[in-house]
């Protein structure tokens, strides 16, 4: 995860004030490894397409972050380093990175949003941070898949009304 900032704090600060936290447990962090990806990946997000993300449980433990557990909240940046919402956690799973499924696909929202492309994608992310780190990867390494509601800002949060009236729901599920 990254560090905080001056910008973070306020951002955080504001989400607590309306939420009514009395607690500062946050980490902050950014998808992807560019900055363009970054930015795409967090577009996804305010767009209401990209609730999931992935990634490699040996990323966690020995003086780094803790694995993600419901309840955690998530500030993300921007490829700019600009806060642009917070997620709250809202399940997670660690299994091999073969063992993803179709949902889990849909619901990370990248790309035609398939199984086959999840995994080619993410084959190759995963591929090259075991390049710059060196470890074997291999489609059995265990990879942490988290999905996520958005809390923060108001107007993009999961739980907006207005946000759930301009969602394109398909019919089976539509709640308007």
């Amino acid at each position: 995860m990254l560090p905080r900032s001056l910008a973070t704090d306020a951002f955080w600060q504001a989400f607590r004030r309306h939420a009514g936290l009395d607690h500062n447990n946050y980490v902050v962090g950014s998808f992807s490894d560019s900055s363009e990806m970054a930015t795409e990946l967090a577009n996804l997000v305010i767009t209401g397409t990209k609730r999931a993300t992935a990634s490699l449980a040996r990323d966690y433990g020995e003086g780094r972050e803790p694995i993600p557990k419901p309840g955690d909240f998530v500030m993300m940046l921007d490829g700019n380093g600009r806060p642009m919402f917070i997620w709250r956690t809202i399940e997670v799973t660690i299994k091999s990175l073969s063992q993803v499924d179709q949902a889990f696909a849909w619901d990370e929202g990248e790309g035609d949003r398939t199984r086959e492309w999840w995994l080619d994608a993410h084959r190759r992310y995963f591929g090259r941070q075991a390049s710059r780190e060196g470890f074997e990867f291999d489609d059995e390494i265990l990879t942490v898949f988290e999905r996520f509601e958005v809390v923060w800002p108001l107007d993009i949060a999961d739980t907006s009304t207005d946000r759930l009236h301009k969602t394109k729901w398909p019919k089976e599920v539509n709640p308007n």
